[in-house]
């Protein structure tokens, strides 16, 4: 139970926290215009829709005020680099910042559509009661306004029945325009986040995912029309609604009830976003700063399995082991910018990702770099590239523990390139301040092709660690998760030989996946009393299955081994 709690407590304790102020502002702001005498009247015309459209309001302002905060990267960096601040597991919870805005994404998608379907109601009724038969109270209320020194409470001011008049005030009315504008910005930016956009249409989802400046716009304009009108502090007064209600027909005539006064709400969402959106403001003002900073591309480096690396230089760049970067190539697209990892060491006098060409964008980027040209390309032909980061991650966390294991699934190896260079640098120069004394190193490949562009680093690990007589730090263990009858022949031939035929190494290369249930509990044996730091970077499946894992192989007791999960997520 207590490594359940380093997992995953911090977590649901944010999520409860933020769930409850959802529910605790939907029912407070439910009783703020269902209860009070000030909206005793707009109750008669609209009913419950009113607090129905108005409590999900109230939590669309909190939500769109948190939607904006988990994307300020150069904010996160900076809370996650400073430990004044910063402990490990308020790190972790920092490293979760897509995940938490995913939720509040679709919180926002949850109570749009309940405002949404209320003010549907409402406005059907708004229309209804100005053609209504006189005598009614609806109809007095609604006829409110017509004469001098009279102030409205049912803002629709014409004598339009439905459907025509619904459509009147959606098109016409500043609450009702801004409110279908940002309906369907939000509708576009959601559905066109799904995994599957993302991946197979990446263009679209992030020019989609810019209408968030016209939907902030349309938000904060959107309560300006003050159409949700409630009685005057000085009417109530002189007018209790709740008595004089009754005599509706005999207002304002000597000794009776005055005519009722009415104002509009004032807007309050720009006081809820205003903060996050200066933030934001500056956030995209650093990265362009950054991004003008010119960056030179040293070398291009073409690996197996449609695999190229750029190395990079750019003044002033300092990282940390297993930090991501954006990077925009203005050839390719002026908009566009894609997240890669670093695989390069911060002791490296260059910095380095690997792209895998998958999509439109990363072939362009493979033809710009002159990849598909048989020849020599000159330094000064490569494009230009523009940069900004880097940007913390979990990976930075591997120094904090004294045993590791580290998993990658296909590419999403590169972040532990850099880890295991940065390692070897140590290594090389001076180890004994190393905290860290044990890697268990898992790498799942589809083919074997894959293999190659990584193979070199680990052959020259394998080698530093033999060398200094301490081959235990690492234990590697790489698996084949696809191959076809030929090569399982090949393989079964060439078994005995020292080094592997594949990695050239001399752990040898394992078919099929790992059984991973046995795998924790033999490290778990081998390590007592330890918290041992699990890195993935990897597809949701197997991160599910390592953190379940975690938990059920960790001890109650505090002082038995505990496994820390921690997922790469940018």
């Amino acid at each position: 139970m207590g490594n359940w709690v380093e997992n995953e407590g911090l977590s649901i304790f944010v999520v409860l926290v933020w769930l409850g102020l959802n529910v605790f502002l939907f029912w407070w702001y439910y009783l703020v215009y269902d209860v009070p005498p000030k909206f005793f009247y707009t109750r008669v015309l609209l009913g419950r829709a009113l607090a129905l459209a108005r409590a999900p309001a109230a939590c669309l302002n909190f939500n769109c005020m948190l939607i904006l905060l988990p994307v300020c990267r150069n904010l996160l960096s900076f809370l996650r680099g400073s430990s004044a601040c910063c402990s490990t597991r308020i790190r972790r919870q920092l490293d979760r910042n897509l995940t938490f805005h995913k939720m509040v994404a679709w919180m926002i998608a949850l109570h749009t559509a309940i405002h949404t379907i209320a003010h549907l109601f409402n406005v059907e009724w708004s229309v209804q009661a100005r053609i209504e038969e006189k005598g009614t109270l609806a109809a007095v209320l609604s006829g409110l306004g017509d004469n001098p020194h009279e102030s409205y409470v049912n803002f629709y001011r014409k004598t339009i029945g439905n459907p025509v008049g619904g459509l009147y005030v959606a098109f016409t009315y500043l609450a009702g325009l801004t409110g279908v504008i940002i309906t369907l910005a939000l509708i576009l930016i959601i559905t066109s986040s799904t995994k599957t956009i993302r991946r197979s249409y990446f263009e679209v989802f992030w020019y989609t995912h810019h209408l968030f400046v016209i939907f902030f716009i349309g938000l904060v304009i959107h309560g300006a029309g003050r159409i949700v009108r409630g009685q005057t502090a000085e009417s109530l007064a002189e007018h209790d609604p709740v008595i004089c209600y009754k005599n509706f027909t005999h207002w304002g005539e000597k000794g009776a009830c005055p005519v009722p006064q009415f104002s509009g709400n004032p807007p309050m969402t720009w006081k809820w976003v205003v903060g996050p959106m200066f933030l934001y403001l500056c956030e995209r003002l650093v990265r362009f700063w950054r991004s003008q900073q010119k960056v030179v591309i040293t070398k291009v480096v073409i690996h197996p399995f449609k695999t190229i690396e750029l190395q990079m230089m750019k003044k002033g760049f300092r990282m940390e082991v297993g930090q991501y970067i954006f990077v925009k190539c203005p050839a390719v697209s002026k908009l566009e910018w894609h997240p890669f990892t670093l695989t390069s060491a911060p002791e490296e006098d260059y910095f380095s990702i690997h792209v895998r060409i998958v999509g439109d964008w990363t072939e362009g980027l493979f033809n710009a770099c002159g990849c598909d040209k048989q020849e020599f390309q000159d330094a000064w032909k490569l494009p230009k590239i523009a940069v900004d980061g880097p940007f913390g991650t979990a990976s930075e966390d591997v120094f904090s523990y004294e045993t590791v294991m580290l998993v990658g699934a296909g590419i999403g190896v590169t972040p532990f390139a850099s880890v295991l260079k940065s390692v070897w640098y140590k290594y090389c120069h001076d180890a004994t301040n190393l905290k860290l004394k044990k890697i268990y190193f898992y790498w799942l490949c589809r083919d074997t092709q894959a293999f190659e562009w990584f193979a070199d680093l680990l052959q020259s690990l394998e080698a530093q660690m033999q060398e200094r007589n301490n081959a235990e730090f690492l234990s590697y263990n790489i698996y084949l998760t696809g191959w076809d009858e030929s090569q399982a022949t090949h393989f079964a031939v060439h078994h005995e030989e020292e080094k592997d035929v594949i990695t050239g190494l001399k752990q040898k290369t394992l078919y099929g996946r790992p059984n991973w249930e046995n795998e924790f509990k033999t490290i778990a044996g081998q390590h007592p009393g330890s918290r041992i730091g699990v890195f993935l970077c990897g597809p949701e499946g197997l991160a599910d299955t390592l953190n379940k894992q975690s938990i059920s192989n960790s001890e109650a007791d505090p002082r038995g081994v505990h496994f820390i999960f921690n997922k790469e997520n940018f």
